[in-house]
């Protein structure tokens, strides 16, 4: 059941604990976010833990994107009723009890069997949108039969077939998915140090493909690459052969069709010649707006120039992102970012957030800083390693409640006096 958006959301939280900690359990899931994280890379491979955690070079941007919320301060307001308090808001026609929103993370099997699919079920419990990846564990349509009314969004990263483009846009409004979110920064992979050092990418091992070996036209592609292109499991290493019988695993269909066939080896080879599209530009955005009626974000903005082209090429939305400090190292923090492009947009379509959410105190900062909501990403991968489904409402639960008492301790009852004097830059 959806847990129900009442004004003590934060207090009936603590209470909860402390009776179950009276009884002599305490949270399974850590509630510091760092702790979270340690008790995460403590549970998984260091090569999926690496990919969930690590950034690009030596990770000034992900540390950016932290410290900044260090230079703003929240002032506290006294002796005002905040016996009531009202968090909601309005994206797309959609009311939402709390200004949430789950990020899009792929390959999460590398989390947690269940993947995308427990992600779902906690984001439909707790009314949460789940912005499925183009790069998921589960299709699209999986996962909404899974989040039935609930609602969901789908990110889109712009291949080179535009012809796919569609089909995933397509496929997109048939299940349901209420805005499409094309994310820019990714055109490429940035220089990620981590993943380098392990030699390790889950989607070549079959990992975060469901998008696509679920996708008609993706399928039709596959059979234009030449059998002599493919690896013969006569030459191969035992690794490889052992990396090749995972892949297989991962593939839909009869093993023996699958090994003789070599199928999954031409998916991933398939969706590596396809993947990203550097020569993007902003002509291409009208191209989305053409193929869907659904509100278009931009997911990625980092400058108020690009703010304002934005918005002059028509699309619904932006998110301000530096992909939590994945593609470019010493990148500027997105949270530096936000109170130009916020000043630049100026309420004519709403502007998300993402990058470096970890606290109530950091969503807080967020909206004054001019963010309508924000985007959660690592501490719900966190979660979901260490407790599938219910681990990601932990961790959901938890924020909330965080984000209720900020508020309330700030003297605000309603999300809508969080503004810029709230704060205090140093």
């Amino acid at each position: 059941m959806a847990a129900a958006a009442g004004n003590n959301e934060g207090p009936e939280r603590q209470k909860s604990i402390y009776r179950t900690g009276f009884q002599g359990h305490k949270p399974s899931i850590p509630i510091n976010p760092y702790h979270l994280e340690q008790a995460a890379r403590s549970r998984l491979p260091r090569e999926a833990y690496d990919y969930i955690a690590g950034g690009a070079g030596i990770e000034q941007t992900i540390r950016a994107n932290r410290e900044s919320f260090n230079d703003w301060h929240i002032v506290p307001r006294m002796l005002r009723d905040v016996s009531s308090r009202q968090h909601s808001v309005s994206l797309f026609g959609r009311r939402l009890a709390y200004p949430f929103l789950l990020a899009p993370i792929g390959a999460l099997e590398a989390a947690h069997t269940a993947a995308d699919k427990a992600v779902a079920a906690a984001a439909s419990d707790e009314q949460v949108p789940f912005i499925f990846s183009s790069q998921a564990s589960v299709s699209m349509e999986e996962c909404a039969g899974i989040m039935r009314e609930s609602p969901r969004w789908f990110q889109l990263y712009w291949s080179k077939s535009n012809d796919l483009v569609k089909s995933f846009l397509r496929r997109a409004e048939a299940c349901g998915c209420e805005a499409i979110v094309v994310t820019l920064d990714t055109t490429l992979l940035g220089w990620r140090s981590r993943d380098l050092q392990n030699a390790w990418l889950p989607f070549l091992h079959g990992m975060g493909l469901s998008q696509y070996l679920t996708d008609p036209v993706f399928k039709e592609m596959i059979e234009y690459i030449e059998p002599q292109n493919k690896t013969s499991l006569k030459q191969v290493s035992r690794q490889l052969a052992k990396n090749l019988m995972h892949l297989y695993r991962r593939h839909p269909g009869k093993m023996w069709d699958k090994v003789r066939s070599q199928d999954p080896l031409s998916a991933v080879q398939q969706f590596i010649s396809v993947y990203s599209r550097p020569s993007l530009t902003w002509d291409d955005i009208p191209f989305v707006k053409y193929h869907t009626q659904l509100p278009v974000l931009l997911k990625g903005i980092l400058h108020p120039d690009d703010a304002r082209r934005a918005i002059d090429t028509g699309v619904d939305g932006i998110i301000v992102s530096n992909h939590g400090g994945r593609q470019v190292d010493g990148s500027i923090a997105a949270l530096t970012a936000l109170p130009d492009i916020a000043d630049t947009v100026n309420g004519k379509i709403p502007v998300l957030f993402d990058s470096g959410i970890r606290t109530g105190a950091d969503v807080f900062k967020a909206l004054a800083l001019g963010a309508t909501a924000v985007c959660i990403g690592r501490p719900y991968a966190y979660g979901l390693a260490l407790g599938g489904a219910g681990g990601v409402r932990e961790v959901i639960r938890n924020l909330k409640a965080d984000f209720d008492l900020t508020m309330a301790l700030s003297g605000h009852n309603s999300i809508n006096t969080i503004n810029r004097d709230s704060l205090r830059h140093t």
